[in-house]
Formats: structure tokens, sequence, C-alpha cells
């Protein structure tokens, strides 16, 4: 299993949930998470893809650290098992 199978589950999943999952780039901003995972209601949240017991780069620590100081939501997913229980999470059903 690899990231890109990784990320595919998730966009799946989230669409099913009637959600939207875009890639998420920032030209100029590195270390961004790789999605964004919208709801209805305003409920987001941002999800770093990795390889299986791959961990984020320093950089990405960092931005997902000041994304999390802003209040966001910020997941890390390296396996599909992970994604149930993220969206449930995010969507205010755990």
């Amino acid at each position: 299993m690899n990231e890109k199978y990784i990320e595919k589950r998730l966009t799946t999943e989230v669409k099913k949930r009637g959600g939207m999952c875009p890639k998420f780039v920032s030209p100029g901003l590195a270390g961004v998470p790789d999605r964004l995972v919208l709801f209805k209601g305003g409920l987001l949240a941002f999800v770093e893809l990795k390889a299986p017991n791959q961990k984020p780069r320093p950089i990405q620590v960092r931005r997902m650290e000041q994304l999390r100081q802003l209040g966001f939501k910020v997941y890390v997913i390296d396996n599909v098992e992970m994604i149930g229980g993220v969206l449930d999470e995010i969507q205010g059903q755990m």
C-alpha cells in the first residue's frame, strides 16, 4: 500500500459522505498538508498523507503545528483503516 492508494481512498470516502477533498497546494509555503477535507456546515480539516509507517518531515511538522495553533484540525493518515475514524471526528461523530 502506498501514499497514492491511501489518498485515493480518502477522497472516495469523503465524496461518499457528501464532502469535498481538494488537493492543497500553496506556492511559496513549504510543508503544507496534502489535502483539505470539507464538509457541510463549514467543517474543515487538513490531512497529510503518508505511506505506512512513514513520518512527516520536520517542515511538515512545523506547518501542521502552526495550523493547529490557529485552531484548525490537522491529521496524518498512514493507513486506510484510519480514514473512517478521522472523518467521523471531523464530522463531530466521535
